[in-house]
């Protein structure tokens, strides 16, 4: 389990924002945590996966989709803000994330 520190947690919120503003090809500025990536950013689910593609990248992460898509079964993140809640776990569990799933 790696540790989230706030500077970790600082970068994975910085990459989400980053990273739905130039996707959905809005301003970052427009964007806040209760923005809603479908409703909001006419996004999709595709758009997580390549999120997660890009984390794994920059801080080798062994993250396999099968896990994340068990635990979003329970837990969506339909926000900017769940998307950044969803990235710190899997940053600081990884695989392990299926795990945290009680909802």
């Amino acid at each position: 389990m790696k540790n989230l520190t706030t500077e970790v947690k600082e970068e994975l919120k910085a990459l989400v924002y980053e990273f739905f503003a130039e996707e959905c090809e809005v301003d970052p500025g427009e964007l806040n945590h209760g923005t809603s990536i479908i409703d909001d950013l006419d996004g999709d689910s595709l758009l997580f996966v390549e999120l997660v593609e890009l984390m794994k990248k920059k801080y080798g992460l062994n993250i396999q989709l099968q896990s994340i898509g068990k635990y979003l079964l329970r837990n969506p993140a339909e926000t900017i803000g769940e998307v950044i809640e969803t990235a710190c776990l899997l940053y600081e569990h990884e695989n392990e994330i299926v795990n945290l799933a009680t909802n």
